[in-house]
Order: structure tokens, then sequence, then C-alpha cells
């Protein structure tokens, strides 16, 4: 059975960074995309970022809110996605999902529903 296990989350301050996995077991990241969403407190999912591959080329994507300051960082060899987290605030304050659906040669999927396997998330929280 196809499992996602997060980690690397914790307590930061504004400014501060975190690094989180997403790793992947009983199945190759080969032919996934990987999408990061998040969920703050009476708030909707909200999708982070998300990553695919083809023969060619990384696809990636970045909410607004995000871009510039986080990075999607793949490792197939370790079956693991990174997402690099710099310059956070405490709007980033938030349990954190990875989440994997078979996809190759496509942009990779931006909103929850199409995502097939989730992990357990990993709660962010940014406070001084």
């Amino acid at each position: 059975q196809v499992q996602l296990v997060e980690s690397g989350g914790g307590l930061v301050q504004p400014g501060g960074s975190l690094r989180l996995s997403c790793a992947a077991s009983r199945f190759s990241l080969d032919a996934y995309a990987i999408g990061w969403f998040r969920q703050a407190p009476g708030k909707e999912r909200e999708g982070v970022s998300c990553i695919s591959i083809s023969s060619s080329d990384t696809i990636t994507y970045y909410a607004d809110s995000v871009k510039g300051r986080f990075t999607i960082i793949r490792d197939n060899a370790k079956s693991t996605v990174y997402l690099q987290m710099n310059s956070l605030n405490p709007e980033d304050t938030a349990v954190y999902y990875c989440a994997a659906v078979p996809t190759y040669g496509s942009p990779c999927p931006r909103l929850g529903w199409e995502y097939d396997y989730w992990g357990q998330g990993t709660q962010v929280t940014v406070s001084s």
C-alpha cells in the first residue's frame, strides 16, 4: 500500500526556516506528482506547491503566497520530496500535508481532490 510520511515540522521564529520532508514507501516517485498542502485552524486547505516530471523537465508550481520563499525539491533516489521554507511568517502556521498521484509529463495537479494518497501531516508553527 502506498504510504507517505511527512516530517520536519516544528516551532520557528518569524524569519526562520524549516525543511519539510515527504518520504514515500512501497512505491517509486518516478511517475508521481507530489503536492504540498496546508490547513490552518478555521481555514480551508490551501495548495502550497507541487512537482512533477517529464522526460526532459521538472515541472513545479508555487502558490503566490509562498513564491520566492519556498522551494520544492525531489530526490527520486531517496523517494523523498522536500519543501524548503524560508522567511517564514505567522501566516504560514498550519498543518502541512504531502500528497501523491500518478502523473508523468503533465503539470502537477494543484487541487487536493486530484490527489490519491496523503500523508498524516506535520505541524508548522511560526511564532515569536
